[in-house]
Order: structure tokens, then sequence, then C-alpha cells
């Protein structure tokens, strides 16, 4: 359950810290004073999207703050240390929009920190009021009350469902007999253009580094052609050196110092004799550059037109080996094929039997919780109503495929009539305000025990309800949060009779601003917001006394229960 919660520049809010009751916790104040505020810094604590118009205007940071004590396995699940049962979610929000989360330290992502915290805290308010009369939500709403944390027929569901996708899929890429001939004839032309071409790795820059050279052919020549007869002259560098060691040789043997000239200008002799052999080389390399170079223009446009087609050399390569591979099985295809249409025969059998099991679970647990449903609804003063999830028509073996998923092959949408004489009718239909919020409790009241959820959270369950009603919905609160935790908004006294801790919300000017305090609330304080949320506050002599009464019989209520 939530222990604790501090929120610094948020909206309204400079700096606020709030401890929780285990049961019911309730919140009033006067309208617009800042109830949707403490419901938003909730959301934020269990992964709803962060606004920067939520930071206090004129501020550059905020931060919330939870303290959750609570069963931390599923926390654990995803790397965080736990110890003690204690989770403590952050949240940090910036002036540009960015925001940082942590839990227990472990900076983790959105989509993670909604994860772990749908597992602790449940919340019901305009979202969710939405989100209930779109089709596809009532049918995971439906396998939530008939499956509860027994999610094993779903699960073999999805991973039936994911292999009969890929074994298609498997089927499609390997082709009946004529779609597999024209596939072999394009990868046969494939493999064969690019083994034609037969590039070689770091070719092309090889080639065009030549082609540089090449290009400057009739200037090296030249040039290698001066110094090959610099060298080689009668009179050339080879020449003076060859004369000069005949001179040297003649007295080398006379002094130690003779001897190392003569050495010295042996080694530049034999130097020299490479030197122009190699400027030699060098001249015959460039006998006929430009026939050379018509050459390498033809190889780098193989080169650049088989690279335009596959890819550069890796990628090239990398396509080949897949080409060669793809070939080979295409080529034995015929029997893969046949062995393939037998195992989609099968595992098509065994999907549908996997969709027609989990379709008769869902539509008797539907019964169950169609009528659970309408009782609760009684209780809280719709004592007419019938409520209904109804299927479409279950399809056969051999039309199912288009209309299975991972989930099955079910469609069903909740009906209701809230009144006598009414017909049913598709929820988003003819519900009002007042009757959603009933449904909405109803079914909280009924699924709140399957997840083991320790906190549950609701933004003006009361919408639209009033009188003997406001009673109801009071009663069942109270016994939702006997065991767990219950943090409510309300706006009727005899919601708010039952609270265990209750906070009242105001907003005042301090200075310059206006901020949103939160004020915990004795048993004086209590009664007064009874008196003033019926009405009658500072109007009738009596409305302390009435207060009080409905105080205490508020209080037997839950003693007795």
């Amino acid at each position: 359950m939530l222990k604790k919660i501090t929120i610094n520049n948020l909206a309204l809010i400079k700096n606020l810290e709030i401890e929780f009751d285990g049961n019911l916790n309730i919140f009033s104040g006067e309208t617009g004073a800042g109830k949707s505020i403490i419901v938003d810094s909730l959301m934020l604590l269990i992964g709803a999207r962060y606004d920067k118009t939520l930071l206090k205007y004129g501020e550059e940071k905020g931060f919330v703050e939870g303290v959750f004590e609570c069963d931390c396995t599923i926390a654990e699940s995803f790397g965080i240390d736990c110890e003690d049962g204690i989770l403590i979610v952050s949240r940090k929000f910036f002036k540009d929009g960015r925001n940082e989360i942590r839990v227990n330290g472990k900076q983790i992502t959105t989509s993670m920190l909604r994860e772990i915290m749908s597992s602790y805290v449940d919340i019901y308010g305009q979202n969710e009021y939405q989100s209930l009369l779109k089709v596809s939500e009532q049918r995971k709403l439906l396998d939530y009350y008939v499956f509860g944390k027994d999610v094993t027929p779903l699960t073999k569901q999805r991973e039936l469902y994911n292999e009969y996708k890929k074994l298609r899929a498997d089927m499609l890429s390997l082709g009946d007999e004529r779609a597999r001939a024209q596939r072999i004839d394009i990868l046969e032309y494939q493999i064969g253009e690019i083994e034609r071409v037969d590039v070689k790795d770091g070719e092309e820059q090889s080639l065009v580094d030549r082609r540089h050279v090449l290009m400057s052919a009739e200037r090296i020549k030249n040039a290698l052609g001066g110094c090959y007869a610099a060298l080689e002259a009668d009179e050339g560098a080879g020449s003076s050196v060859s004369e000069a060691l005949r001179d040297l040789a003649q007295i080398s043997s006379l002094d130690s110092s003779y001897q190392a000239l003569y050495d010295r200008l042996r080694s530049v002799s034999i130097e020299l004799d490479d030197i122009t052999e190699s400027v030699k080389d060098g001249i015959d390399r460039f006998g006929d550059s430009d026939a050379e170079l018509d050459k390498i223009e033809a190889r780098l446009e193989k080169i650049r037109a088989i690279k335009s087609k596959y890819g550069a050399f890796d990628a090239m390569t990398k396509f080949l080996a897949s080409a060669k591979h793809e070939l080979e099985r295409l080529r034995g295809g015929e029997e893969e094929y046949a062995e393939l249409c037998k195992r989609e025969a099968k595992l098509k059998t065994e999907l549908f039997s996997s969709c027609d099991a989990l379709s008769d679970m869902r539509r008797k647990g539907a019964v169950t919780m169609a009528k659970r449903i309408v009782d609760e609804l009684a209780d809280l003063g719709m004592a007419g109503s019938k409520f209904e999830a109804v299927f479409s028509d279950k399809p056969d073996i051999d039309n199912f495929t288009g209309k299975v998923d991972s989930t099955g092959f079910d469609e069903c949408e909740f009906f209701l009539s809230p009144n006598l004489g009414q017909p049913l009718m598709p929820l988003s239909k003819i519900i009002s305000g007042g009757e959603m919020s009933r449904f909405m409790l109803s079914v909280k009241l009924i699924t709140g025990d399957l997840g083991g959820i320790d906190t549950m959270i609701f933004d003006e369950i009361d919408t639209g309800i009033s009188g003997a009603v406001g009673l109801s919905v009071a009663k069942k609160l109270c016994k939702l949060s006997r065991n767990r935790q219950v943090l409510c908004v309300t706006h009727l006294p005899q919601i708010a009779a039952m609270a265990d801790s209750h906070f009242f919300i105001e907003k005042h000017d301090e200075g310059d601003e206006t901020v949103t305090t939160v004020t915990p609330l004795d048993r004086h304080g209590k009664v007064g917001e009874i008196a003033r949320l019926s009405g009658t506050k500072d109007v009738s002599a009596t409305s302390i006394k009435n207060a009080e009464e409905m105080k205490d019989w508020s209080d037997k209520f839950k003693a007795d229960l």
C-alpha cells in the first residue's frame, strides 16, 4: 500500500507531504481547490505521461515521491533491490519536458514503471471510463475476471498462435511448386551475376588509386625517364660513383679510414644500382597506360553496377551466402513444403481446439460475471438492471484462421439495460455518468481480489449520484477498504463519513501566488466537512448535529464489518 507521498512544485502545490491510512482515505474540498492535482501526482507514480504544463509556474524542476509497502517480487524481476518490502518511487520533472524515474534508486523507463506499478495500484478515473467503452478493453476485462492469476490457457494460446504464424510465414517463403521454380530462376541469376563479377575485398579502392596514377602517366614517365638518364648516362651518377670506387680501391688497404670510405661508397653504389633498376621497372609499367586505364574503367563500371544492386562488398557477400542457402533449400523444397503442410494441418487443429476451449471458458465465466455485476448494481440502486457479455458466433475449423489472434477468435461486447423495460444495448450507447460510476464500482468490487492489488484509487466515483445511492456506494467503498487500501476523491457526505483518514484540499493566496494545501482532519474537522458537503453548514442550526449522527452511524457500520 501507499504509505506516504511527497510533492514538490506540481501545479499549485509548492511543498506537500501526506501520510496515508491502510484502509479508506478520503479527499474532499471546494471545486477547483486542486483535488485533481493529488490524482495527477498519484498517476505520475504509476507511469502516467509527464506533461510539462504540470510544473508549477516559474519553477525549473519538480518532484514526486511515493513510499509503498508491498510484495517486491515483481519489482525485483526488473533488477530492483528491495529491502523490508519497501518501494520508493521517485519522479523528477523539468521545465523542458524531461523527467527522470527511479525505483529504490534504480533509474527505469516510463513503460517499466507502468508494468511494475500495475501490480500494486489500480486507479479509476475519466481515462478508465473512456477505456471501458472500447470493445477491445471489455474483452480484456472479461479475461481478467475469467482467468485471474491463472493465465496458463492464454499463454498456451499465444504460443500456439505464434508458432502457427511462423509456420505460415515459412510456407509462404517456400511457396508452391510454381512459386519455387520462379524463385529458383531469380536466385540462380543473382548468384551467377555476382560470381561472374567476382569482386574482391578492397578491389574498388585499389583500382581507383591505380586510375589516379595512370591519369598522370605522361608526367610520371617523363620524370622517371629523366631520372633514369641522369643515373645511366656516360657521365651520370652511376658512372661517377663507379669511378670513385676504383680510385678508393687503390688506397683502401693503406689505412682503415680509407677502407671505411670505400665500404660506404660501395653501399651507395649498390643502392644506386637498385634505384636505377626500380626506375626502369617503373617506366616499363607505363608501357601502354591508355589501354590499362581503359581496362580499369571497364572493371570499375562492372563493380559499381553490381554494387548498386547488391550493396558494398560485405553486404554483397552476405546476400550471396543467403541466396545460396535459400537456393539449396528451394531445390529440395518439395519435400519440405509437404512436411510443412502436414505440420500446418496438425497445428491448425491444436490452435482451433485452444481457441474453442478459451471461448467456452469465457462464455461460462461471462454468465457468472454478469450475475455478480447485476447483484452489485442492485445494491447500488440499479435493481432493474440487466447485463450481458454478447459474443460473436463461433467460427468453424475451416474458416477460423482469418479471425484468430494471440488471444483466440472471440469477439465480445458488454451490453447493459440500466432500467426495467429497456432492451439490452451496447454499454457505450446508453450509460449515463451516474450509471457508469456505479457500473465501474461494481466491476472493481468483483475484480479487486483477482490481481491482489494493494491500493485502489477512485477519482470522483460519485459522479451523477446522490441520496440513498450515495450511501450504497459509501458502504461498498468501506467494505472494499477493509482488506485493501482505498483512496477516494469525493463530493458526497455519505462517502466522506466513512473515512478512516480524511484530507481537506483548499487553495489560498500566499503573497503574490496561489497555492494548494492538504490538511488532515481530526474528528471535529471531519464532522465540519461532512456538514459542508451536505450543503447545510452555516445554513441549518442542526447541520453539525446531523453530520455528527452520520459520522457515528458510519463508525458503527465499520465496527460491525
